[in-house]
C-alpha cells in the first residue's frame, strides 16, 4: 500500500478530528477514543491490506462504486476514501448524529469522493460494486441487508468464531462453494487487539 505524504495528513488528522466529534456528539466510546487510530483506523485499513493479497482485486476495488453500510461516524469508509481517491464511497447509516460525525470529517478532509447518507440500506434503491461494513451485525443478520445489492463482492471487517456464521449464510443463500474467504487482520496488525478479527471477503 502506498501511501502520498496527503494521504498520510489525512490520516494522521482523523484522530484529532474525532476527539473534537466525539466530545459533542458520542460516536466511538469513551474509553476507546484514546485509541482512534490503532483501533478505528488501521482496522479500517486492514480491508486495503487485504485487497493487496488478491490478484486484481485492489485495482478493481480502487475506482470503483462502493457502500459503506452501518458507518457509524465513517468506519471503514473515510479511510479507504483516502487510500483509494478514485474510488465513490457512500456512507450510509440509519444513525442520524452518526452520519452527522462523518460528513463533517469527510468535509474536513475536502474528501470529494464521500457521499453520506442518513438511510436504511433497503431505502438506497441501486446497486454497488463493493459493499464493506465493520461488525454491524452477525454475517446472517448482515447479509440480507446487501443481498443483491453489490456487482463484485462483500468486504466485511469481523471478530469471534466465525465460521458458524459463514456456515449459516452460505447454507441460507447457497453462495457459491469457495466463494467467501477470511483474512487474520493480525498477519499484518500485531497488537493483541486485533486477535481474532478477520477480513471476510465474499465473491459475487
Amino acid at each position: 500500500m502506498t501511501i502520498t505524504e496527503q494521504q498520510e495528513q489525512r490520516l494522521q488528522s482523523l484522530e484529532g478530528l474525532y476527539r473534537e466529534w466525539n466530545a459533542q456528539i458520542n460516536v466511538i466510546s469513551r474509553k476507546d477514543i484514546d485509541n482512534v487510530y490503532e483501533h478505528h483506523v488501521l482496522h479500517s485499513m486492514a480491508i486495503a491490506k487485504y485487497l493487496e493479497t488478491v490478484p486484481g482485486l485492489e485495482e478493481s476495488f480502487a475506482t470503483a462504486d462502493i457502500l459503506d453500510l452501518g458507518t457509524g461516524g465513517g468506519f471503514p469508509g473515510i479511510p479507504l476514501a483516502i487510500l483509494y481517491p478514485k474510488a465513490h464511497f457512500t456512507l450510509c447509516d440509519s444513525v442520524n448524529k452518526k452520519t452527522i460525525v462523518a460528513e463533517a470529517v469527510a468535509k474536513a478532509l475536502e474528501l470529494d469522493n464521500v457521499q453520506v447518507v442518513n438511510a436504511r440500506a433497503e431505502s438506497l434503491g441501486r446497486n454497488f460494486d463493493f459493499v464493506v461494513s465493520r461488525a454491524v451485525a452477525s454475517l446472517p443478520d448482515f447479509f440480507p441487508w446487501v443481498k443483491g445489492r453489490y456487482n463484485k463482492g462483500i468486504l466485511y471487517l469481523k471478530g469471534g468464531d466465525v465460521n458458524e456464521e459463514i456456515a449459516q449464510v452460505m447454507g441460507r443463500y447457497k453462495l457459491r462453494p469457495g466463494s467467501v474467504h477470511t483474512w487474520p487482520v493480525s498477519s499484518w496488525l500485531k497488537d493483541e487487539y486485533y486477535d481474532g478479527k478477520l477480513v471476510i471477503h465474499i465473491e459475487k
